[in-house]
């Protein structure tokens, strides 16, 4: 048995070292086109975008490289991937919740971005394509850049609770994509949800804070501060925000007193950031009730 054992480790070594065995080492090498995988939060959402990054290299990139009028597959490599975890749209159109393939259709003045629901081909998938598996195209316009993107990279900017930007960008051309969320409808949901369980002073503060930030519903976010206040006690970071709400009812007075409140406290904790908000914005309010006297 032993001698049996050895002589076929004889024989897979010797196959190792002969030219055009069947049995081959795998050599990692690095990718001429990394991969990178970008994670963004919008609102409620998060988008996550898997491609390649090709690089200029000295080559003449749109209209060569990537040919005007033919299918791409928006990096290198794989096809490029992004998944939505809510619903959202995408240049004005509604897309659901998902993973989709991203290609485009350059143009030297316009391009058709494409979200396809056949995610298994591999880049741009040639003649395996099938536009009828397109859930959306959209038209963009390509903008030019003063300077050079060498690697192809797609990023995030201009971001807010209800959407940003997907920006394209590589050699001298950028390519705008504003992606939209209805996170009031989403925020509404989570509130209606949060109040009706067991919620605490942390809650409705949470609550209150939200419609302030958005200017929403002042009323109903003045009702949550109070309710917060009741049942967590005073703190500075909530009559900070509850005297941001009485400023935009218009009760300056009142909102000077809880600004004073939130200052007093803040300062109490050494929280010197608050106390500076908090003295600005009672100047600003004391010279609104004075020009309103005059």
């Amino acid at each position: 048995m032993r001698n049996r054992i050895c002589c076929c480790l004889f024989f897979f070594s010797a196959l190792w070292q002969v030219p055009g065995s069947f049995i081959q080492a795998q050599l990692r090498h690095p990718k001429a086109s990394p991969a990178q995988e970008i994670l963004q939060d919008v609102g409620l959402c998060q988008v996550r975008v898997k491609y390649s990054r090709p690089a200029v290299r000295g080559r003449g990139i749109f209209g060569d490289l990537v040919p005007y009028g033919r299918i791409w597959r928006v990096g290198a490599n794989e096809s490029t991937k992004i998944t939505f975890d809510c619903p959202v749209t995408f240049a004005g159109s509604e897309v659901p919740a998902g993973t989709y393939a991203l290609y485009a259709f350059p143009d030297a003045e316009r391009w058709e971005v494409v979200l396809h629901k056949d995610t298994t081909l591999w880049g741009d998938g040639r003649t395996a394509y099938d536009p009828a598996k397109d859930l959306l195209r959209v038209a963009l316009e390509p903008e030019s850049q003063s300077g050079t993107q060498e690697n192809f990279q797609i990023s995030f900017d201009r971001i807010d609770h209800d959407g940003m930007e997907m920006i394209w960008s590589w050699d001298q051309l950028l390519l705008r994509i504003p992606i939209g969320v209805d996170t009031h409808a989403a925020m509404e949901q989570e509130i209606w949800q949060a109040l009706k369980e067991r919620p605490g002073p942390q809650t409705f503060y949470e609550a209150g804070r939200y419609l302030q930030e958005q200017e929403k519903d002042l009323p109903r976010a003045l009702t949550y501060l109070d309710r917060a206040l009741e049942l967590g006690g005073d703190t500075y970071y909530m009559h900070r925000v509850r005297s941001l709400v009485l400023a935009g009812l218009g009760s300056y007075t009142e909102a000077i007193r809880s600004a004073k409140l939130s200052r007093d406290l803040a300062r109490s904790e050494g929280k010197d950031e608050f106390v500076r908000l908090n003295e600005k914005n009672i100047e600003k309010w004391i010279l609104i009730l004075e020009s309103s006297e005059n």
